[in-house]
């Protein structure tokens, strides 16, 4: 991309997903996820752009399973023999003279963090730009990672959720109905100054992973858990809707949001500061009430072995005792 100055570059904010609009034909979806298989895409709603971003999110999951050919560790269009294999590409992209995308999955051991997709018009994709792109993917990795872990902070009082959030689908992922709550809730994770309603990538997304399981493109339950702001976690799921509703909203797609539960963010928090599989499991007993002595007789370690793995914890955690470990793990 040019750096000159009059080529500036737009950029329209999705909550912590952003689309990326170059000068020479080039765009990008970014999305962030906070667990192994927890993916999101951009979303919106309102002013004609929801239909679109609905679309992209219904298709892009469906069709993870067309993009296989890999360069660098970076998935391309370019590299299939037919992009129409692609679904994406095949029924909503090649509409608007995309040639090549480049897809990239920030993903580590202890989770997938995020994603990123890069369009582009004018031609494919090089390799010396795949290979740089494939040379970006640990630092972001490590870099997104550390940013989740910064959300774990001790709750103030107001941080809580303000009643039932609940939101119906239609069968193209568009919003039928939703409680008064939700849309007040989630329009938080919109910055300021967007110019249109709250856009709810998140609620899209979990919708679609739902679409994804049953078409058997994916086997990852359609749950998803996002950042709200002052250390509070959500956990969204997806499910279908049945009984007798009109015929606009039979087979439609609930999507609920709930204050995660102190073993999501547990497991979420152990992940975030990159705790090993024992640091993880003294985290747990720790947050279920168990003292050094109690921990090692459960864990079958001794007392010193178990002092090492807190010492350990509270260095990768930044904390410097037990309350400060479990305010900030379970938000309290």
């Amino acid at each position: 991309m040019s750096s000159g100055g009059a080529q500036t570059v737009r950029r329209a904010e999705h909550g912590p997903h952003r689309v990326v609009a170059g000068p020479y034909g080039q765009g990008g979806r970014i999305g962030s996820g906070v667990e192994a298989g927890a993916r999101v895409g951009c979303g919106g709603e309102g002013d004609g752009r929801a239909d679109r971003e609905a679309r992209l999110a219904r298709t892009g999951r469906v069709r993870r399973g067309c993009l296989v050919a890999v360069r660098d560790g970076v998935a391309l269009l370019s590299e299939l023999s037919d992009p129409a294999d692609s679904r994406l590409w095949r029924e909503l992209l090649r509409d608007h003279g995309i040639r090549d995308i480049a897809s990239l999955v920030f993903k580590d051991r202890f989770g997938c963090w995020g994603h990123l997709d890069l369009y582009r018009c004018d031609r494919p994709f090089s390799a010396a730009e795949t290979a740089c792109l494939g040379r970006l993917t640990a630092p972001v990795t490590t870099a997104l990672r550390r940013s989740r872990a910064q959300t774990f902070v001790v709750r103030p009082p107001h941080a809580r959720l303000p009643g039932p959030l609940a939101l119906l689908l239609d069968r193209d992922l568009r919003v039928l109905a939703q409680t008064p709550a939700t849309s007040a809730c989630l329009s938080r994770l919109v910055p300021p100054g967007c110019g249109r309603p709250a856009g709810h990538a998140c609620v899209y997304d979990v919708a679609a992973q739902l679409l994804a399981v049953e078409a058997g493109a994916d086997t990852h339950p359609p749950r998803s858990r996002v950042h709200l702001a002052d250390g509070l976690w959500l956990t969204l799921s997806a499910a279908r809707i049945d009984g007798v509703l009109p015929s606009e909203r039979r087979h439609g797609i609930a999507v609920t949001v709930e204050d995660a539960s102190p073993a999501e963010r547990l497991t979420l928090f152990a992940r975030s500061f990159a705790l090993s599989p024992r640091e993880a499991d003294v985290l747990h007993h720790l947050a279920n009430g168990g003292d050094s002595h109690t921990v090692a007789h459960r864990m079958s370690l001794s007392a010193h072995t178990v002092q090492d793995h807190l010492k350990s914890i509270f260095t990768k955690t930044s904390t410097n005792n037990r309350v400060m470990l479990l305010a900030r793990a379970l938000g309290a």
